[in-house]
């Protein structure tokens, strides 16, 4: 079965208002094994949203529409809906008792142009709105091949109709399950990543493979469309165990989890205490970790300090090894760690020093030269990255990313 995405009113053309609608319904779509081809936007223009149903039906089973079910004239669905499927629109007067009475017991009084929302298509199915006043519907060509399925724009009132009224539906007429799991990767780009499951890529049918880019990291989508859920999900872990075996050095969620999601998570379980000092990245360590709900049990602080002075006064770094090796540098970076862990008395010392521009690289230290030392137990780490990424605040979020990374690969359950 295969499905187009049609968001209705100018207000999205016009960037007032962020389509969250759309990413939700494909996310659904999705998981029910349907496959979307086409997501619209258009404006609240009768002859435009005609032209875009027509085409979408050339490809498609269903069309499903957000927008446009309003009181107002340019709320134009209902009868755009009825030109293309060729049918008329019916007062329902129990429809419209059932409008009447969700706004007066809102304390509103109905005006005239209410009642236009109980007006629906003869031959739809009527889609009532458990979260505000505007009906959605569901309405066959004459053939019963083609379908359009109508809801309202607010997200919130979509949403509620589509999971108690819509998905049941289309749950019952998917021709297969669609399972996935998002594998998100750290230290390897995405090419690279692609390169080393190209035999697993090529000649791919069912499960398939897809692999993405983000700033700093990447991520692999294995996806099986089955006749069973159970059958869908034993091809996709089946899939994921050879993807293991191949790149599972760089792989820290097949959840589809945030990096610092899983490392706070690993701290909590493990029970481990971690500090940390700064300089490049100016707090901002501090601030990604404190996002995690509960980290308080292992986070204790996060020392600026960007200036030598505050390197020697907050954390204890010789002023040899700043004279000698220089702020950033390898031997700074550890005593940073160190001094983080002993200010605290925490299990876990983490520091971060570099350059982050766009002035102050040299040839040996160009911008994006970042030292993180790591201290823990008798472990005393020190990760070099060398990535200039064009923009002070890309090289300092890759500096916090490379950070929870050194977390992730040094502390474990017999540690």
């Amino acid at each position: 079965m295969k499905a187009s995405l049609l968001s209705i009113g100018t207000e999205l053309l016009m960037g007032e208002i962020v389509n969250t609608n759309a990413v939700y319904l494909s996310r659904e779509l999705k998981a029910l094994g349907i496959d979307v081809l086409y997501q619209y936007t258009v404006g609240d223009n009768h002859q435009r949203l005609v032209e875009m149903i027509r085409e979408s039906f050339t490809d498609c089973d269903i069309v499903l529409t957000t927008g446009g079910l309003g009181p107002t004239q340019d709320d134009m669905t209902r009868e755009v809906a009825c030109q293309v499927m060729g049918d008329d629109l019916v007062l329902h007067q129990d429809l419209l008792q059932y409008i009447r009475s969700r706004i007066e017991s809102r304390g509103r009084k109905m005006t005239d142009n209410n009642s236009k929302q109980a007006l629906i298509p003869s031959r739809a199915e009527v889609l009532f709105n458990d979260a505000g006043t505007a009906p959605g519907f569901i309405l066959a060509d004459r053939k019963g091949k083609k379908r359009i399925i109508c809801m309202p724009g607010p997200p919130r009132e979509m949403t509620r109709m589509f999971e108690t009224r819509v998905k049941p539906i289309l749950a019952e007429k998917a021709d297969g399950v669609l399972r996935y799991r998002m594998v998100r990767t750290f230290g390897i780009g995405e090419s690279q990543l692609e390169t080393k499951l190209m035999d697993l890529i090529d000649g791919q049918t069912d499960p398939t493979l897809a692999t993405y880019a983000k700033t700093g990291e990447s991520s692999l989508r294995i996806a099986s469309k089955r006749a069973t859920a159970e059958e869908a999900e034993a091809a996709v872990e089946e899939m994921l165990e050879k993807v293991r075996e191949r790149v599972g050095e760089y792989i820290y969620s097949c959840d589809d989890e945030e990096l610092v999601q899983v490392v706070g998570k690993m701290l909590m379980e493990r029970g481990l205490t971690i500090a940390a000092a700064e300089s490049c990245t100016g707090g901002l360590f501090g601030g990604t970790l404190t996002s995690v709900p509960g980290i308080s049990a292992c986070f204790d602080r996060s020392l600026v300090t960007y200036s030598n002075e505050a390197k020697v006064q907050e954390l204890g770094v010789k002023e040899e090894t700043l004279r000698q090796f220089g702020a950033v540098s390898e031997e700074t970076a550890l005593e940073m760690a160190e001094g983080a862990r002993r200010a605290a008395g925490t299990d876990i010392g983490i520091s971060v020093t570099g350059i982050a521009g766009p002035d102050g690289g040299t040839e040996e230290k160009p911008v994006g030269t970042v030292y993180i030392g790591f201290v823990y137990g008798k472990k005393r780490v020190c990760k070099l990255v060398q990535r200039n990424m064009g923009e002070r605040e890309l090289i300092r979020a890759y500096a916090v990313k490379n950070m929870l990374d050194v977390i992730r690969q040094n502390i474990s359950i017999e540690e």
